[in-house]
């Protein structure tokens, strides 16, 4: 094909995008968790050190420090609500990259949602395997390069309520799903994915302290070039292939980690 035949080809399809966008053909589903002060975020426990909730500090509001506007400071951390993870995060992708330094095109992609729904109702603790990857890709086909892997939990139900988004035990142990070793490693390694997506509030399982390495999701994607985001909703919504992923963090000079919005294009036949 011609160059130039080319070039009509995608500018049809652009075209044709935003005319579906236009007649709402195609939909857009906002997988982001409203941030506020009241947003569930990760707790460590002692001596390690957690990240400021998020807040809003008013400067103005239509007052004598600004007669015709309103506007805050913002106060939070890198990793709070529905947030993008960096490898440079982490310890084995500190020469890695910082969030302004991922290529945009590395963040839009292919979603792919895996519904581990009832196996996250039966065990607080599952966890994914390689083998529900393979049992997946058996049916809607193999991982595409630079998607996404969006892991639907039925976790998000629970992001208004605190208690029940970290589900910790009478010790302080946290009980969420999240990947075996195993899985962590190949969807790093072996795929070509540009990274995965949770519900929860951390791309680890609530018990990944104990596996080995810890926190596999963080040790093996982080150093491998993928990307985790995390604190998702709405995966209800759209279907197991077909939908487009859109992560817009903010492109912060050395920062490890952002607040993101994340957004869905699916063809509005098949939202759910």
């Amino acid at each position: 094909m011609e160059l130039n035949a080319v070039n009509d080809t995608r500018q049809a399809g652009l075209a044709r995008l935003l005319a579906d966008l236009g007649t709402k053909r195609t939909g857009v589903v906002d997988l982001t968790t409203p941030l506020s002060a009241a947003t569930p975020t990760l707790e460590l426990p002692a001596p390690f050190a957690n990240l400021i909730d998020f807040s809003l500090e008013e400067v103005s509001a239509y007052n004598e420090p600004g007669p015709y506007w309103k506007h805050h400071n913002i106060h939070t951390g890198e990793h709070i609500g529905t947030h993008l993870d960096a490898p440079v995060h982490w310890a084995t992708g500190r020469d890695g990259k910082d969030v302004a330094q991922i290529e945009p095109a590395r963040l839009v992609g292919p979603a792919l949602v895996l519904d581990v729904t009832a196996e996250a109702a039966a065990d607080p603790d599952f966890l994914l395997d390689h083998h529900h990857i393979r049992e997946w890709e058996s049916e809607y086909g193999s991982l595409p390069e630079g998607g996404w892997l969006l892991v639907r939990t039925g976790w998000d139900n629970r992001s208004q309520d605190r208690e029940r988004f970290l589900n910790k035990d009478e010790q302080g142990n946290p009980h969420s799903p999240g990947f075996t070793v195993e899985c962590a490693q190949w969807i790093a390694e072996e795929s070509g994915l540009s990274g995965i997506g949770v519900e929860t509030v951390g791309i680890d399982a609530g018990a990944a302290a104990g596996q080995q390495p810890p926190f596999p999701a963080h040790h093996f994607l982080l150093a491998n070039d993928k990307y985790g985001i995390t604190s998702l909703r709405n995966l209800a919504q759209l279907p197991p292939v077909g939908a487009a992923l859109i992560v817009a963090p903010l492109p912060i000079v050395g920062g490890t980690g952002s607040p993101a919005r994340v957004l869905a294009l699916v063809d509005a036949n098949q939202m759910h």
